[in-house]
């Protein structure tokens, strides 16, 4: 009955995790706030505040999880991909831990652990599986052979789907982080009411810098025309973002179910939280008679439970590393 310590440090959530037998008995998130005010992630900031952060996320989820740290049997931890300086926090963190306890450590592949975030709790698909990995930093199709036998069989040429959700949102004047209220006021909105184009791209890859190009000419336009369109036309705007960027992303997640004959496909990353991409592959999936997966909104964004369950798995296979082990800001899949 492994009892595994998470840390996930990639970007701006300080978050740790409890896991005992397969089963999250706690998953704190700590969020950076402090970014708001640049737009974005300030990486610099965002390693110092993971200092401050670190500690009483750890303390709360062993708390939470009603677990002593000496009962805990490795810490699992992000290794990668992710910026240097925020991993460099939990990595040190984590083989401090180990160290003081004589405990292992276990590396863990982030974009990995978003997949298999998919068996936190009973609904679990069945392998082979396809998974879309959809998030600020990646967009990817992955064939998911076993917990840790994957294979990116479709990825973005240039920009992630997230990161054209956050330019759109930058462009229409949002605060950050933007992709949440795009999805908000998309819910008020028609999908159908501005048309933006499909770039046409061999196999099974993706690309949206077209696609951003082409909403920031809209709007230019658009507002050049009349100075208000955005405020008058906002639900519109974003429901017609919102609905394009989802299909680029299903047209092609069907064209791999059916070219590989799969039919559990799963969502992961922090834009599987978005509505509309959600309700689209649930559609997809009932059309196709497939059986879709989709993590709870608690495990979509980055969250240390994900990392827990994946050093499960890592655990029972016996897959450690030694203290020498460094972050790697790119981390081969």
């Amino acid at each position: 009955m492994p009892v595994i310590l998470g840390i996930e440090s990639s970007c701006d959530e300080t978050s740790a995790s409890v896991c005992v037998d397969g089963m999250i008995l706690s998953n704190v998130i700590a969020n950076q706030t402090i970014h708001e005010a640049y737009g974005g992630v300030v990486p610099e900031l965002a390693s110092r505040v993971h200092q401050q952060n670190i500690v009483p996320a750890v303390q709360q989820a062993l708390l939470n999880a009603k677990v002593n740290k000496n009962d805990i049997d490795a810490v699992a931890f992000t290794r990668g991909p992710g910026l240097l300086g925020s991993l460099l926090v939990g990595v040190s963190f984590a083989k401090a831990f180990a160290l003081a306890k004589n405990i292992p450590l276990i590396d863990i592949n982030h974009m990995q652990a978003h997949v298999l975030a998919h068996f936190i709790g009973d609904n679990k698909p069945s392998f082979p599986f396809l998974c879309l990995t959809v998030s600020g930093g990646h967009t990817q199709i992955v064939l998911v052979k076993d917990y840790f036998d994957m294979e990116v069989i479709g990825q973005t040429l240039d920009d992630a789907a997230g990161e054209a959700m956050d330019k759109t949102s930058k462009i229409l004047g949002l605060p950050y982080p933007g992709g949440p209220l795009i999805d908000k006021y998309a819910r008020l909105g028609n999908p159908d009411a501005y048309k933006f184009p499909e770039p046409q791209i061999p196999n099974f890859d993706f690309s949206f810098s077209g696609l951003k190009t082409s909403i920031l000419y809209f709007i230019r336009d658009n507002v050049a025309a009349n100075p208000d369109f955005i405020q008058q036309h906002l639900n519109d705007i974003c429901a017609s973002v919102e609905k394009r960027i989802s299909t680029i992303l299903l047209n092609k997640l069907n064209k791999a179910a059916l070219a590989y004959g799969i039919k559990d496909i799963a969502l992961a990353g922090g834009v599987s939280a978005n509505t509309g991409l959600r309700q689209g592959l649930m559609a997809l999936c009932e059309k196709n008679n497939w059986r879709s997966f989709i993590p709870k909104l608690e495990y979509c964004t980055d969250n240390a439970a994900m990392i827990a369950i994946a050093g499960h798995y890592k655990f029972l296979k016996g897959e450690f590393v030694g203290q020498e082990v460094t972050p790697l800001a790119r981390m081969p899949f």
